[in-house]
């Protein structure tokens, strides 16, 4: 399938199926459209940028996150099978790549990530719980790390924190709670539950997340599932 045609038709992509069995959730042109926009924004994708994805396209990290916003402004995108080995060993050659939190910590774990450097490489990170020790290890590489909250139902670029090796806070966080500082949509808490709205949403009225979020110290947190 010829990626770009997404862009005026749309698609359909899998939700995570964490809340119960996975669904295909249709993504409108108009909204692929407002999405791609807040993924260009808070990432500093441009035109030059050189995008290495290796999260699978038919879930929202995989197409969604970087890929589709990058195609849309013809800034170069390298898709393969995720290996933590190759990843390593390409990453030199790109500016950005979205990892799951498991893709991240499997990094981590190679031998080559002792003398990794990623200065000046963006790494997004997101479709699970984010945890401190994930966000410290890449900061201390040299990598902008994004810490990002979305859904296949909303963005999924939607609410974010970005860290950067002079944050001091990105090495002060509680395990695995932090969702973001930044929003791209309209955010509400009923009953601690996370209601999002907004065109990067695939539904027009609010939408009952599941999850369960307090706003502290300036930021959103995860506490878990309804």
């Amino acid at each position: 399938m010829e990626l770009k045609n997404i862009l005026k038709n749309g698609t359909s992509i899998s939700s995570s199926g964490t809340t119960g069995p996975a669904k295909q959730i249709y993504q409108s042109p108009d909204k692929i459209k407002h999405a791609n926009q807040a993924a260009r924004d808070v990432q500093k994708i441009t035109s030059t940028s050189k995008i290495y994805t290796v999260c699978k396209l038919d879930h929202a990290g995989g197409l969604l996150a970087q890929t589709l916003p990058a195609l849309e402004i013809d800034a170069q995108v390298h898709i393969e099978q995720f290996n933590p080995f190759s990843w390593v060993n390409k990453i030199k050659h790109f500016t950005h790549s979205h990892l799951t939190p498991g893709m991240a910590l499997a990094i981590t774990k190679t031998k080559g990530w002792n003398n990794l450097d990623l200065k000046d490489k963006i790494i997004a990170c997101g479709s699970d719980r984010v945890p401190a020790e994930c966000i410290n290890r890449y900061v201390a590489k040299g990598a902008t790390f994004i810490a990002n909250w979305g859904m296949s139902e909303i963005g999924p670029i939607a609410i974010n924190k970005t860290f950067t090796e002079q944050d001091p806070e990105a090495f002060d966080l509680p395990l695995h709670t932090i969702i973001g500082d930044t929003t791209f949509c309209e955010v509400k808490i009923v009953r601690k539950e996370l209601y999002v709205k907004g065109d990067i949403c695939v539904y027009d009225d609010w939408f009952a997340t599941g999850d369960i979020v307090k706003f502290e110290k300036g930021s959103y947190w995860y506490y878990g599932r309804k």
